[in-house]
């Protein structure tokens, strides 16, 4: 997914929500963030944010990101999102793309342990959502996956 997805999506004339920003697509920070957005659309759910690839990679979770381990939840993949969409919070206007509010849950940094096609593992540090997850893509549509609370490991 690009971020043409996310502007064609939306008018930046009525939608609050930020737009890219020329050369925006590195951050300034040294270490990797996440974010994990409550949004009251049509139907509650919750934006899963990871900074990667100068860009914001994004799930929607419908029943919320999982806090105790071996909890799966489903999570659709969307468009990407510009890495300064990490610290929106707002009403989204309605008959725009996303129409409801939106609010910051939980947000913070995150350490990458392995990357490969269909599947992420990392390490979460933020306030409400800590440890080691994983997303793990269901079907080849490359839309579906499950994010997963793993087990910490014994050291």
């Amino acid at each position: 997914m690009t971020l043409g997805d996310y502007r064609t999506k939306r008018d930046f004339a009525v939608t609050p929500e930020p737009q890219e920003l020329e050369g925006e697509r590195t951050s300034e920070h040294d270490e990797a963030r996440f974010v994990v957005q409550e949004h009251h659309a049509r139907h509650l759910h919750y934006d899963f944010r990871l900074e990667m690839d100068g860009a914001l990679r994004s799930w929607a979770v419908p029943k919320g990101p999982p806090e105790e381990p071996g909890v799966r939840r489903l999570a659709v993949a969307v468009e990407d999102h510009p890495i300064s969409y990490i610290d929106f919070e707002g009403t989204i206007p309605p008959g725009q793309y996303g129409a409801g509010t939106v609010q910051i849950w939980d947000r913070g940094t995150y350490d990458l342990e392995e990357r490969k096609p269909g599947e992420l593992r990392f390490v979460l540090h933020g306030v409400c959502l800590h440890g080691p997850y994983a997303l793990i893509r269901l079907r080849p549509d490359g839309k579906h996956w499950l994010l997963i609370k793993r087990q910490p490991s014994s050291s």
